[in-house]
C-alpha cells in the first residue's frame, strides 16, 4: 500500500511542476489560481511522501519519488509544453527510469 501512496505522491510532484509550467507568462488571477494548484499538489505531496516513508525506508522513497516527479515533469515538458526531445535527454531519463526499478526491485518492502 506505501508503494501506492508513494506513487500517488510522485505523480503530485507532476502535478506541481505542471501548475508551476502553465504560471509562464501570466498575471493577475490566473496566475495565482495555478499558483494555488501548485501549493495544493506541493503539500499533497510532501505530506503522502510522509506517509510513505513510515514504513518504506527513506533511502529507496526519497529517490523514487524525486525520480518519478524528474520523469514526469520531463514528459510533461516535451507532450505538453513542446520541449526538444532528443537524443541525449531521452537517454537519461531512460537511465533514471531503469534505476527507479531497480530500486524497487532491491527494497525490502
Amino acid at each position: 500500500m506505501n508503494w501506492i501512496i508513494l506513487i500517488i505522491a510522485g505523480l503530485c510532484e507532476v502535478g506541481f511542476s505542471f501548475c508551476l509550467g502553465k504560471t509562464k507568462g501570466l498575471v493577475g488571477l490566473n496566475y495565482w489560481e495555478w499558483m494555488a494548484g501548485f501549493a495544493f499538489f506541493y503539500v499533497l505531496s510532501a505530506v503522502l511522501l510522509a506517509k510513505a516513508t513510515q514504513t518504506l525506508p527513506i533511502g529507496t522513497a526519497y529517490p523514487v519519488w524525486t525520480g518519478i516527479g524528474a520523469v514526469g515533469s520531463v514528459l510533461l515538458g516535451i507532450f505538453v509544453f513542446h520541449e526538444p526531445a532528443t537524443f541525449w535527454r531521452l537517454f537519461f531519463i531512460t537511465t533514471l527510469v531503469a534505476s527507479i526499478v531497480g530500486l524497487k526491485m532491491i527494497s525490502a518492502e
